[in-house]
């Protein structure tokens, strides 16, 4: 089994390597394959041989992002946040290639900027979070409602999901919100933005099929396990270390 893992950050419509050497720039472009897998050009990934050296990878990332502070949030992420895992098992027998990838975004806040008392460069990150957002949930919404034209092209937030929402893949959508009083505006549309992912339904296609003996099924059922088994181990992680 091989597993790698890449991090990146897209602030200001500007996509930014994570696991990149300081001081190393690296121009980076989203692509989509034959297969409709997203691919960023130029991403640097890197490999892991199990989930300590996965959550030492997003540590060293998570450190370089961009945070700020406002009068509404001490800490608020002045950006969007893609870590990607990548899974890839080889048969010894007939060479059949098994391979997935797990994608956790952590979406930049989405603030009122009026409440927020920013001004000049944080206003600006703050316009250009709401329009991100604003494309994806037209995205998830023309998902969910199962259009025939779905905008991906209208934001690169848009097109390195596009292969997460809907298809054969399977979305989570995680959101917090505020108790206080004073925010029950911005909690009432969070949460009604984390109920249209609710309607995403999946295709459960599979890009790969074989035929095999009970005994390579077992094999093949064992791996399911253990596929299963990481993904919920990083995705707790990544809910821990947040």
């Amino acid at each position: 089994m091989e597993i790698s893992a890449s991090m990146l950050e897209l602030y200001n419509d500007r996509l930014i390597d994570l696991l990149a050497k300081k001081g190393e720039t690296r121009k980076l472009r989203v692509r989509q394959d034959g297969s409709g897998t997203v691919r960023v050009e130029g991403l640097q990934e890197l490999k892991a041989k199990d989930s300590s050296e996965l959550m030492d990878i997003f540590r060293s990332g998570a450190k370089r992002r961009i945070m700020t502070g406002n009068a509404m949030n001490v800490e608020s992420s002045r950006s969007h946040v893609i870590f990607t895992v990548k899974v890839e098992t080889v048969n010894v027998s007939t060479e059949d290639v098994l391979a997935g990838k797990i994608v956790l975004c952590d979406l930049g806040g989405s603030e009122q900027l009026k409440r927020t008392e920013v001004g000049g460069q944080q206003k600006r990150e703050a316009i250009e979070l709401n329009k991100s957002l604003t494309a994806l949930g037209d995205v998830i919404h023309a998902v969910a409602t199962k259009r025939r034209s779905i905008p991906h092209r209208n934001h690169k937030l848009t097109q390195l999901l596009r292969d997460s929402i809907g298809g054969s893949a399977k979305s989570l959508m995680i959101v917090t919100c505020s108790p206080a009083a004073s925010n029950l505006n911005q909690t009432t549309m969070t949460l009604k933005y984390a109920a249209r992912a609710k309607m995403i339904t999946n295709a459960g296609l599979s890009s790969w099929s074989f035929s095999c003996s009970p005994s390579e099924q077992k094999s093949y059922s064992t791996l399911s396990v253990q596929r299963d088994s990481l993904e919920s181990g990083i995705a707790m992680s990544k809910m821990l270390a947040a």
